[in-house]
């Protein structure tokens, strides 16, 4: 996951912010090449899609699904069951590690297109959508 334009030192300022999914972990919900519109300190619940730094290489993003709260922190895992890195390989997620939930994804303007009102609007309406909590995936954790 790559964040656009900012630091660690923006990350305290800023409240909101940009990055991009790499990867397929979070298929079906977030496609390889998403943008993400990211809440940085946002209220964080089970369900909720979140941006994080890996536990194990704090230099890289990832984002995750929040499970629930454990001792050692979030449990968080990719929507991809097939796709590994997520806690059942480095265990529960510190909160400080927690950056911002994912409010919404969209995909990026297809380059060269043309940029017509009615281009633009359909872009709008099939490129953009908000990243809804996922209540239930919390029980179905504890139903395995």
């Amino acid at each position: 996951m790559r964040e656009s334009g900012r630091d660690r030192a923006a990350e305290a300022e800023a409240p909101f912010g940009i990055a991009e999914v790499t990867g397929v972990s979070m298929v079906p919900t977030l496609l390889h090449g998403d943008r993400l519109f990211v809440h940085y300190g946002g209220r964080l619940r089970p369900g909720c899609v979140a941006v994080l730094r890996h536990p194990l290489q704090q230099d890289l993003l990832i984002v995750k699904r929040l499970i629930e709260r454990r001792d050692g922190g979030w449990w968080v895992l990719g929507d991809n069951p097939a796709a590994e890195g997520d806690s059942r390989v480095f265990g529960a997620v510190p909160p400080e590690l927690v950056l911002g939930r994912v409010r919404a994804r969209y995909r990026p303007v297809t380059p060269g297109r043309q940029r017509s009102a009615a281009v633009t609007l359909s872009w709008l309406v099939s490129a953009v959508r908000p990243v809804w909590s996922d209540r239930s995936a919390s029980r179905r954790l504890r139903a395995r």
